[in-house]
């Protein structure tokens, strides 16, 4: 792995751009929250019209805004106390340290803390509201089934998360679902209930498609966040190949995780995205959703991820 020694480091954090793979995901991105924002405008308007009354709209913003910027704000101690990681040192994991600290002087980003999660399945990820805040953590069982130049890929990958700032990206992505969900919701049950008065006099016609309206609505805003995840992954893949110079050891990492058909231990569906592989991986499909599989999924195929990474000319 090439390093480049004495890179500067600016407060941007600015990572270098080689790929066309990389504009193309983050045109994507921006796309998609464009999308987002003119769902959470036309649901926001439907609901003042129709209810005529604003006052709900703001307390469903603010409920929005502060349960999910609380979230991002403690991000890393959230996910590592659910997913139970244990710091590690210099002393006590040598190779995975000196591996973080490379790549961090490469990505010209802070240090970042190093953490081990006791678990069989294979996984890792990246948290932390900015660079001078982020976390890097692996399983156990990742460490047992990887190669030294496999893991800096993976390593990269999470690396290139806080690089690009994926976590604030997927924070906003969330307020807007959680904000869409609010409102659609406020706006069923004045439905039901019957609403204010002058309610009764809109036309029938609007009424049906208000309902379609407000059933359709969350799941779209599910299905724009669950893409907006996925376009990361694909960024976070071409920028960690970026870092290493060599994209066939996080293609053969991903090969050996999605081998690996086992759920982690504490997976949860808030703290999914910020994995590199799918935490529910392996486990048996519950529910309806579940079930429907690729369009509510928080990662891409791996075999899609592959075949891009191995088509890469670096």
């Amino acid at each position: 792995m090439n390093l480049r020694k004495g890179l500067p480091t600016t407060k941007s954090y600015t990572m270098t751009t080689l790929y066309t793979h990389q504009g193309s995901n983050i045109a994507k991105t921006w796309f998609l929250m464009a999308m987002f924002f003119v769902l959470v405008i036309a649901v926001g308007y439907a609901v003042a019209w129709y209810m005529q009354t604003p006052a709900l709209l703001y307390i469903a913003v603010i409920f929005a805004l502060v349960m999910n910027v609380g979230s991002y704000w403690f991000s890393d101690k959230i996910v590592l106390k659910m997913t139970h990681a244990k710091l590690a040192t210099l002393e006590t994991n040598r190779e995975l340290y000196n591996i973080v600290e490379n790549l961090a002087i490469t990505a010209g980003l802070p240090m970042p803390k190093v953490y081990i999660v006791e678990d069989p399945s294979p996984n890792a990820f990246a948290t932390g509201r900015n660079p001078e805040h982020a976390v890097v953590a692996v399983t156990t069982g990742l460490l047992q089934i990887l190669e030294k130049n496999e893991l800096e890929g993976v390593v990269a990958h999470e690396m290139a998360h806080i690089g690009n700032r994926d976590i604030l990206v997927m924070t906003v992505a969330v307020v807007l679902a959680g904000f869409i969900a609010i409102i659609s919701d406020i706006m069923l049950r004045s439905m039901i209930w019957g609403g204010n008065g002058n309610s009764k006099d809109r036309h029938p016609a609007f009424l049906v498609i208000a309902i379609v309206g407000i059933i359709l609505a969350p799941i779209a805003a599910q299905l724009i966040k669950m893409t907006v995840s996925r376009k990361r992954e694909y960024l976070a893949d071409a920028t960690g190949a970026l870092l290493t110079r060599y994209p066939e050891g996080l293609a053969s990492a991903l090969e050996k995780i999605s081998g690996h058909a086992q759920p982690m231990k504490h997976a949860s569906n808030a703290t999914a995205h910020l994995f590199i592989s799918d935490p529910f991986q392996g486990a048996p499909k519950k529910s309806m959703m579940q079930k429907i599989g690729g369009l509510f999924q928080t990662h891409p195929p791996a075999q899609d991820r592959i075949a891009v990474l191995r088509n890469m000319d670096v």
